[in-house]
């Protein structure tokens, strides 16, 4: 059989089941059916054909009529249809027209909002490289990217994007930043060796190359093991687009709401029916009563309003750099109570940063002034010029870690190289050695590139001659067990002295103590020769050093995070963190932000890996930091909170978030560091990616939807009473309102002040108050039963004016009585329901100027009804006489009073409770 053939009898995800990191060269080699020249054209073309392109497929797309169906399958879009049909048989055709058109504007916003994974599958197919370095039939070649397949060897060098999933065959001081897909903020040191377990975490997996991460330093050579969908990045577009949708809290209760009022709607209206045939009525009139008892039932403008304000709600949260791209989500936020967060970017600076140094026997921190310690202008030199990293001016820059800018005025530096060499050089600037003049002043004549198994880096230096001869610096470093081996001398107190034991336990407690922070700690030595080394043998160059000192970095926290972190808390929100960087690492970042106080909180990806689904769901709630996680553990872990009924957010800007993002209830993307992929399926998005704006988003969501909850007790109590007048004069053989009244101030006079209401302040204690459970009821908190009495209430003064002008005056009086206490009783009600415990003297009458104006134009829209003519005669109303309108405001403005003394009471029960 040929190999053609062998290839074209492979199932097409092989290359994806195998363990390829526990394989040996030539397992590899032999697995994937190739050879150390790469594969012949022929047998390409015929994996191409097999395999397919080395590109992302688009997941199977809803076409525009399906989303625009989808669209009208909420309960309350079919309630605002049936509104619309009932005002098209009463002859109301604006009032029809105007309910379609708002149900037309929703479906339209609906479908604007669906192509989110369509979107981030899109943007992670463009993460893939354009091109790739190939060797077939011996020769190496470049070819497209997307020509790849298992197989295909691979060269890479320092800058490239690798194009598919690699097996290394060979390593030379090859290291990959991973962490878009991994969360690790250092780039990851590469090697060939087989690996022991197979189900050693990516981040772990030494002699692996994955598509999309970038090469950061060295070069190596690697065989393709996967390519398109059977990459790791393949697998998180899977995920994104199998993961289903969840609605919000919001929409579950704006479906609660439509399922009571459908029902309210039929059993009414049944009733009613009822009683007016047993009364002798015709069907007809019977059916004409029920229908305007259907409209007063149905709130034909929540959800257009609770759009709206929503939408206010998006434009205030721009300003404050909290970009929403689905309106839902600002209330989702506001209710949230886990804050699922990305380490690295997020809640760090994304940058290695020295923190400590150790010289001339004595730690320092980052702000220390160096200049008068002892060895320290050795200390710059060997940092700066033991390095690749390169320096320029300018936005040339490529490295997403590089462009930075330091307090000594040297603003828009560019620095390009490994991000650990980078913190090192920008340091040594901050005190005023820059690394351009040190390679003028000290040119580098030779060097050894850093080894893995060496676990060194040399380079040889000519300095400024001493008395008319030649001087050669040798500088090194490296990690502190192995140089230190290799030092007999130690620079300290301006001299270099014998390195004695008690120097070596003083210089491995300071290593110790860094390591206790979870820094990262490099060594430095250095030995001065009379002329270049003849041979660059490590054996010999690196012998007899000097001790220098040594250097602690880390990923340092954001500034303004740990004050976020601390108002988190205090609201009730748990942040999670959620990395992919060593364990030691997390957990010293999480302590410094207060996430957790001792290791006890902390569980490896590994660790995670070994518990069934039981049991990590009975010990969730024990852990708030999770290290050296994949993707499948982020969404592992986002579904078990979700599953404690918890309304989980996410925060990230990796590929490796995108999954997490999209399971949460609120994913929040990195506008500034974030992939496009992570911003394409986030929910919202910072775009000053400071975790502290979370803060203020979870502020703005819980101040919208507590004005939502305002408006709807609003707009269901105004719709209560209207239903309560019609069922009472119904029953009483009244013929109070028409339809067209109700229409008329259900669109008008409820809508503006229910706009307005939207409009609220937050009140000052809302960041003190735990977030409300996802299963609370919208009619929690008083909201129910102020419904209720409130919209009896209404009815009962509506009656009330009507029965007085029934009886003092004539049927047109009574009915113009009751239609302007009706209207006009909801422009003063509204003031009651902006809280439900606090007096309306204490929030302030008139400090709600959008309600003012609101109140004033429905209050005058309700009078051209009445005054104006042809107006009036069309909504079958009179004008009022002096006497008249006297009682019809005085039963509109008592209702304020009544709600006034309730609240009072509230507020004694609430005293005597506390």
């Amino acid at each position: 059989m040929t190999s053609v053939e062998q290839v074209q009898k492979q199932p097409e995800r092989t290359s994806s089941q195998e363990a390829y990191h526990t394989l040996t060269y030539d397992e590899t080699i032999a697995k994937l059916d190739s050879s150390r020249n790469g594969l012949t054209d022929a047998e390409a073309a015929a994996r191409l054909e097999r395999y397919g392109k080395n590109v992302l497929q688009e997941a199977k797309r809803k076409s525009i009529i399906a989303k625009l169906i989808a669209q009208f399958k909420d309960v309350m879009i079919i309630i605002l249809l049936v509104a619309a049909l009932i005002s098209g048989i009463l002859g109301e055709l604006t009032d029809a027209i105007i309910i379609l058109v708002v149900v037309v504007l929703n479906a339209v916003l609906g479908v604007l909002q669906e192509n989110k994974a369509e979107q981030a599958l899109d943007a992670l197919k463009q993460m893939s490289s354009p091109n790739a370095r190939v060797i077939r039939d011996g020769k190496t070649i470049e070819i497209k990217a997307e020509d790849l397949v298992p197989g295909d060897v691979v060269v890479l060098e320092a800058g490239n994007v690798v194009p598919a999933d690699i097996r290394l065959i060979e390593s030379a001081s090859l290291k990959i930043e991973e962490a878009a897909l991994t969360g690790e903020s250092v780039p990851v040191e590469k090697d060939t060796a087989p690996l022991d377990k197979p189900d050693v975490v990516i981040g772990d997996r030494k002699n692996m190359a994955y598509m999309s991460s970038s090469v950061t330093y060295g070069r190596g050579v690697g065989i393709v093991t996967g390519t398109g969908e059977t990459t790791e990045v393949g697998k998180i577009a899977s995920f994104i687009s199998q993961e289903e949708e969840d609605i919000t809290p919001l929409q579950k209760k704006l479906n609660e709401l439509g399922k009571y009022f459908t029902i309210i709607i039929i059993a009414v209206a049944i009733l009613i029916f009822g009683i007016g045939l047993f009364q002798g009525r015709t069907w007809l009139e019977m059916l004409l009563v029920s229908i305007s008892l259907a409209v007063a039932a149905i709130p034909e403008g929540l959800p257009a309003i609770v759009t709206i304000i929503l939408a206010l709600g998006v434009q205030r949260m721009a300003k404050r750099q909290s970009i929403i791209r689905k309106l839902p989500a600002v209330e989702t936020l506001g209710s949230t109570e886990i804050i699922c967060s990305d380490k690295t970017g997020t809640l760090t600076q994304n940058k290695m940063t020295v923190k400590q140094v150790y010289v001339d026997s004595g730690l320092q921190d980052e702000q220390a002034d160096l200049s008068t310690v002892s060895g320290s202008d050795i200390l710059l030199q060997v940092m700066t010029l033991c390095n690749d990293t390169k320096m320029t001016e300018g936005n040339s820059s490529t490295n997403a870690d590089a462009d930075r800018s330091d307090d000594s005025g040297k603003k828009g530096m560019q620095f390009i190289g490994d991000p650990t060499e980078t913190a090192l050089v920008e340091f040594a600037l901050h005190r005023n050695f820059d690394k351009r003049e040190g390679e003028v002043q000290y040119p580098r004549r030779a060097e050894l590139p850093f080894d893995s198994d060496r676990k060194l880096m040399t380079t040889v230096h000519e300095m400024p001659q001493t008395e008319g001869k030649k001087v050669f610096r040798v500088m090194t470093k490296g990690a502190p067990d192995v140089l230190l081996e290799r030092c007999s001398r130690i620079h300290m107190n301006n001299q270099t002295v014998d390195m004695s034991e008690e120097h070596r336990r003083n210089i491995e407690e300071a290593n110790k103590s860094m390591a206790q922070k979870a820094l990262r700690v490099l060594a430095l030595a250095y030995s001065d020769k009379p002329e270049l080394p003849h041979s660059m043998e490590p054996s010999e160059v690196e012998a007899n050093l000097t001790f220098i000192g040594l250097v602690g970095m880390i990923d340092p926290p954001r500034e303004e995070v740990k004050e976020a972190v601390r108002i988190c808390k205090e609201a009730g929100i748990r942040p999670i963190m959620i990395t992919g960087d060593h364990r030691d690492t997390a957990a010293a970042i999480a302590k410094e932000l207060d996430i957790i106080q001792d290791e006890s909180g902390v569980l490896t990806g590994r660790e995670l890996s070994e518990l069934d689904e039981k049991t990590f769901m009975s010990k969730v709630t024990q852990y708030s930091v999770y290290a050296r996680v994949s993707p499948e553990h982020k969404v592992r872990i986002v579904q078990a909170w979700k599953k404690h009924g918890k309304v989980v957010a996410m925060t990230g800007d990796g590929v490796n978030d995108a999954p997490a993002l999209k399971a949460s209830d609120i994913g929040i993307g990195m506008g500034i560091t974030g992939t496009d992929v992570s911003k394409g399926v986030s929910d919202m998005v910072l775009a000053d990616d400071n975790f502290s704006t979370i803060v203020v988003a979870v502020e703005e969501g819980r101040k919208v939807y507590s004005n939502i909850r305002k408006t709807i007790q609003f707009l269901l109590s105004a719709n209560l009473g209207e239903v309560v007048t019609l069922f009472i004069a119904t029953v009483l053989n009244w013929k109070i309102l028409f339809p067209i009244h109700i229409l008329w101030i259900n669109l008008v006079t409820d809508t503006l002040p229910a706009l307005a209401l939207g409009l609220e302040k937050a009140e000052k204690d809302i960041m003190k108050q735990p977030p409300r459970s996802s299963e609370t009821s919208v009619f929690a908190d008083g909201v129910g039963s102020s419904i209720i009495y409130q919209g009896l209430l209404e009815a009962a003064l509506t009656l009330f004016t009507y029965w007085w002008g029934h009886t003092h005056y004539d049927e047109s009086v009574a009915v113009t009585m009751a239609f302007a206490t009706l209207g006009l009783i909801q422009l003063t009600h509204v003031y009651n329901v902006r809280s439900n415990t606090k007096s309306i003297f204490t929030i302030g009458v008139f400090s709600n100027r959008y309600l003012n104006w609101a109140a004033l134009a429905a209050g005058v829209l309700v009078l051209v009804v009445i005054w104006v003519p042809y107006m009036n005669e069309l909504f079958s109303v009179v004008p009022l006489n002096g006497e008249q309108w006297l009682i019809v405001v005085a039963a509109a403005f008592s209702i304020l009073p009544i709600v006034e003394i309730v609240k009072l009471f509230i507020r004694m029960r609430i005293r005597n409770k506390g």
